[in-house]
C-alpha cells in the first residue's frame, strides 16, 4: 500500500499542487470569479482522487483477503520466489500484484491498477477470461520476448477469481526463430507483360539492345538480391532468393519495376514486368506454386506489379500504369472456339454477373445468351435486381421473342442444373460480388469472362478464364469472341444496341479506356444494326436525376485534386452516385473524385480518375477493385463504424478510411 500512496502523492497530487498555485495567482491578479472557479475545480478534483484511491484501496484490500483464503502459505511463498516473471489481474485486466522479477523487468514502473494491455497490447482480457485462449507466444516487453501461460484460480464468488499470468523468457529461441525463417527460400517468377509489343515499337536496329537490356537488368537485380537465377523462356525467369533479401525488397516496393519501365532505346512503349512471389510455403515446390498462382493474379490485374503470396496471404505493389491494349486478336478467337466446344458439349448454359447487374454486365450477358441461343442450346441469365442504369433497356427485351423465359432469379436456377450445366460468369471475377456465389459451388463446369483486374478472392478452377484488363469493357471482349463464334452471325439490333450501351458506359462515351479494338468492336456492332440514336436514349435521364447528381457536387470537398462527395440520406442510388463522380472529372483541377453512397447497412464508393491518379490501388485498401481510372468498393456498416447508432458517424468513419488510403497511396507515390 505503502507503494499505492507513493505514486498517488507523486502524481496526482503533484498536479493539484499545480492547480492550486495557477488559482492563488489568478486571484492575486485580481480576476476573483475565475479565481474561484478554479479553486472549485480542484476540490472537486481533489475529492474524486482521494474517492478513486479509497476505492483502488479497498480493491487491493479485497484482492489481500481473497490471495489469503484461496492459497496457503506455501503457495503464497512459491508465487512471490518464483524465478519467473508472475502478474495478478482481475477479471476487468487491472493489474493487481507482480513480483520482483517483472518490476526489475519494467524498471520499477508502477502498473499496479492499470490494465494488462499497456504491457501488451495484443492481449485480449475477454479471451483470457473467458479461457479462450491460455496461451500466447512471443509477447514482447522491453527489447525481449515472452510466451504467456495464463491460469485461474476460482473462488466460492466468481467475482473474485484471481488470474495468474507466468511469463516465460523465449528471446533466445524467437532470435532463432527469426534467423531460420530469414534463411529459407523464396521463390520469385518475373514475366515481361508486353515484350512483343514494345520489341515492335522499338527501330528496327534498336530490337536486340531493347532485349538485351531487359536481360541485363534482370541479371543485375538477381545479383543485387544474392538470388539464384534463370530464364527459362522468352521475356521470362525465375529467381530463388532468401527471405531476408526478400524482405528488403518488399519495403523498397520492388524496384527493380521502376528500374525496368524507364528502360528507354528509342522503344514507343514502356517495358514493365509482372512478378509473383511464392513464400512461406513447407518445400521449394510448395513455393513455387504459390509463385505461379501470384504470377497469374499480377497478369490478371493487367500487370507491371508485384503480387507475393505468403501461403494465403497477399500483398500487392505497383500496379502504377495503364494497361497496354494487345492488338492480336488470337486469343479471342481461341476463346470463341473453346467456349463453342463447351457450349455444344452442355445440356444448357446459365449466365451470370454481378450483384446489381449494370448495363456492361447486362449486353455480356445478352451476348453470350444470342450465341447459345443460335447453337440451338437452351440458356438463361440471372436477374436478382438491377439497376436504374438498365430499367430503359430491360422490359425491351421481355417482348422479343426468345426472351420469354430468358430471365430467372437464384432460386430458379437450382432446379436447371445438372451434370452437364455450363455457368457463364460475365462482368466479375470476385466470387464475393457474383449474383450468388453458391451456384458456382454447384456448378462444375463454369467459365469467367471479365475485364476487371484480377481480384485476391477471384473465382478458381474455371474452365476458361478470359480475363483482359486492357479490354474497355466486357461488352467489347464478347462482341470480339461473338465474331469467331458463328460463322455469319446475326444478332437482333436491340441485342446490339445492348452490347454498343455497355461499351459506351463503360468508355464514358469513348474517352477513358478506348483502344482501337473498342472502336473496332463498335463497327461491328453498328453493322450489325445498333443504331446510335436509341442506345443515347437508354441513357436519358429526368430532371430529378440531374438535380440530384448537383447536390452530390455541390457537396464535394477537394483535396491535393481529389474530390470527395457523400450523397445525401435521400438518394439511395448508386448509378447516380457513378455518374456523379463523372462529372466531377469535367471540373478544372480535379484529377480523381470519389462519391459515397449508403445502400441500406452498405457504404458505396465510386472512383474516377483521368489515369495519373490510380483510383484501383486507392479503393483495393477499402477491399474494393476495378480499373486504374475506374473503380468501386463496398464497405459494410458494423458495430465498430457506429456510434450509439449514428449513420452519419459511419460514413464519417469510411470517409477517414478513404483519406488515409489516398494519403497512403500520395505518400508512396512520391519516394
Amino acid at each position: 500500500m505503502d507503494n499505492k500512496f507513493k505514486y498517488f502523492v507523486t502524481s496526482n497530487f503533484i498536479y493539484l499542487i499545480i492547480i492550486l498555485i495557477m488559482s492563488f495567482l489568478i486571484i492575486f491578479y485580481g480576476h476573483y470569479f475565475i479565481g474561484g472557479i478554479a479553486l472549485a475545480v480542484l476540490l472537486i478534483l481533489f475529492i474524486y482522487n482521494i474517492k478513486n484511491f479509497q476505492i483502488k484501496r479497498h480493491e487491493w484490500k479485497r484482492f489481500i483477503e481473497t490471495f489469503s483464503t484461496n492459497l496457503d502459505k506455501a503457495t503464497r511463498d512459491t508465487l512471490v520466489k518464483l524465478p519467473l516473471p508472475l502478474i495478478i489481474i482481475n477479471k476487468e485486466g487491472n493489474v493487481l500484484w507482480y513480483n520482483q522479477n517483472l518490476s526489475t523487468i519494467i524498471e520499477s514502473k508502477d502498473i499496479l491498477g492499470n490494465s494488462i494491455k499497456q504491457l501488451f497490447s495484443s492481449v485480449n482480457v475477454l479471451d483470457i477470461v473467458t479461457e479462450k485462449k491460455k496461451n500466447y507466444r512471443y509477447l514482447k516487453l522491453k527489447d525481449k520476448f515472452y510466451d504467456m501461460h495464463v491460469s485461474i484460480i476460482e473462488s466460492s464468488d466468481s467475482r473474485n477469481d484471481i488470474i495468474i499470468l507466468y511469463l516465460y523468457d523465449v528471446t533466445d529461441r524467437y532470435e532463432l526463430v527469426r534467423e531460420l525463417e530469414n534463411i529459407k527460400e523464396s521463390v520469385i517468377l518475373i514475366e515481361v507483360d508486353n515484350l512483343d509489343e514494345v520489341v515492335k515499337s522499338t527501330p528496327e536496329d534498336k530490337k536486340p539492345l531493347l532485349i538485351a537490356e531487359v536481360e541485363r537488368n534482370i541479371n543485375s537485380y538477381a545479383q543485387s538480391v544474392n538470388a539464384l537465377f534463370k530464364k527459362y523462356a522468352t521475356g521470362k525467369y525465375v529467381l530463388v532468393i532468401q527471405n531476408k533479401s526478400l524482405i528488403k525488397e518488399m519495403d523498397k516496393k520492388f524496384e527493380i519495376l521502376d528500374i525496368v519501365r524507364e528502360i528507354n532505346v528509342e522503344n514507343k512503349l514502356a517495358v514493365t514486368l509482372s512478378m509473383g512471389i511464392g513464400k512461406g510455403g513447407l518445400t521449394p515446390i510448395e513455393n513455387y506454386n504459390l509463385a505461379v498462382s501470384a504470377k497469374e493474379l499480377a497478369l490478371g490485374r493487367g500487370g507491371d506489379q508485384a503480387v507475393v503470396k505468403n501461403g494465403d496471404k497477399l500483398s500487392f505493389y505497383g500496379g502504377n500504369t495503364k494497361e497496354i491494349e494487345k492488338r492480336t486478336k488470337v486469343r479471342a478467337r481461341m476463346i470463341a472456339q473453346s467456349l463453342v466446344e463447351l457450349i455444344k458439349e452442355s445440356s444448357n448454359v446459365i449466365i451470370m454477373g454481378h450483384k446489381n447487374p449494370d448495363i456492361d454486365c447486362f449486353g455480356g450477358a445478352i451476348g453470350i445468351h444470342s450465341a447459345a441461343k443460335q447453337l440451338d442450346i437452351e440458356s438463361y441469365i440471372i436477374i436478382d435486381g438491377l439497376n436504374s442504369g438498365v430499367k430503359n433497356v430491360y422490359p425491351k427485351f421481355n417482348l422479343e421473342k426468345g426472351y420469354k423465359d430468358a430471365f430467372i432469379n437464384s432460386e430458379d436456377c437450382h432446379d436447371l442444373i445438372n451434370e452437364n450445366t455450363l455457368l457463364i460468369i460475365v462482368d466479375v471475377n470476385s466470387k464475393s460480388y457474383v449474383q450468388n456465389a453458391e451456384i458456382i459451388d454447384e456448378i462444375k463446369r463454369v467459365v469467367v469472362i471479365d475485364h476487371h483486374r484480377k481480384a485476391a478472392n477471384s473465382i478458381e478452377d474455371s474452365i476458361i478464364n478470359y480475363i483482359e484488363p486492357y479490354a474497355s469493357s466486357t461488352s467489347e471482349l464478347v462482341t470480339e469472341i461473338l465474331q469467331y463464334m458463328i460463322k455469319d452471325y446475326k444478332m437482333k439490333p436491340i441485342e446490339a444496341e445492348t452490347l454498343l450501351a455497355g461499351i459506351c458506359v463503360d468508355t464514358k462515351n469513348f474517352y477513358f479506356k478506348t483502344g482501337v479494338r473498342t472502336f473496332e468492336a463498335a463497327a461491328y456492332l453498328r453493322k450489325q444494326g445498333a443504331d446510335t440514336i436509341d442506345v443515347k436514349k437508354l441513357f436519358s435521364s429526368d430532371l430529378e436525376s440531374y438535380i440530384k447528381k448537383a447536390e452530390i457536387i455541390r457537396s464535394a470537398e477537394v483535396v491535393e485534386n481529389i474530390a470527395i462527395a457523400v450523397c445525401p440520406s435521400e438518394i439511395d442510388d448508386n448509378i447516380i452516385a457513378a455518374q456523379a463522380a463523372d462529372e466531377l472529372l469535367n471540373i478544372t483541377g480535379i484529377m480523381a473524385s470519389f462519391v459515397l453512397v449508403k445502400i441500406e447497412n452498405e457504404v458505396l464508393i465510386s472512383g474516377r480518375s483521368f489515369g495519373d491518379i490510380n483510383v484501383q490501388l486507392i479503393l483495393e485498401a477499402l477491399g474494393g477493385g476495378g480499373h486504374l481510372t475506374m473503380a468501386g468498393a463496398k464497405v459494410e456498416i458494423t458495430e465498430d463504424l457506429i456510434d450509439n447508432s449514428n449513420e452519419e458517424h459511419a460514413i464519417e468513419e469510411v470517409i477517414k478510411k478513404l483519406k488515409k488510403s489516398i494519403e497512403k497511396y500520395l505518400r508512396e507515390g512520391e519516394k
